[in-house]
């Protein structure tokens, strides 16, 4: 039997590993400045732009468990980035909100994106960051099927 399916090479899942890897690793040196870690400046990013989520919100948004995020939000409570209320409208409910020091962390994250353009702009031509942007498109229709199928439920047979 030939097991070329069980390549490295003809893997889509690994080249997307590698660059989300390598992606995540050029953020770094920014990311260690703001004394957060990647997964804390994906959190920050989700309530940046909507303040005042629910935990099960902010990990529907990232597609991580809650079982991830808890101990996550809390460590961040700790940095004082923000704080863990009971909701106004379900008191079973927690909302997460920003602190003001995690507000302030906007303004000095907002060159973090352009820092990371400016390292691929070294290597890459314009065409090529265009692909990449199509990239992202189509990396998001395919989240968007993977959690679709994910959702559904199993059928007995």
């Amino acid at each position: 039997m030939n097991y070329d399916q069980l390549k490295l090479e003809n893997q889509l899942c690994f080249p997307l590993y590698a660059a989300s890897r390598l992606i995540i690793r050029a953020y770094q040196t920014d990311l260690d400045i703001l004394g957060i870690t990647y997964t804390q400046y994906l959190v920050l990013m989700v309530l940046w732009e909507t303040d005042e989520l629910g935990v099960n919100e902010i990990a529907e948004k990232l597609i991580l468990n809650t079982n991830t995020v808890t101990p996550l939000l809390k460590r961040m409570e700790s940095m004082q980035l923000l704080t863990r209320v009971p909701s106004k409208t379900d008191q079973r409910k927690v909302m997460i909100c920003l602190t003001e020091q995690g507000k302030e962390l906007q303004l000095r994250a907002a060159q973090v994106p352009f820092n990371l353009l400016k390292k691929l702009n070294m290597t890459m031509t314009e065409a090529e960051i265009a692909d990449a942007l199509e990239l992202k498109s189509r990396l998001y229709k395919i989240i968007d099927t993977l959690e679709a199928d994910e959702n559904k439920p199993e059928q007995i047979v």
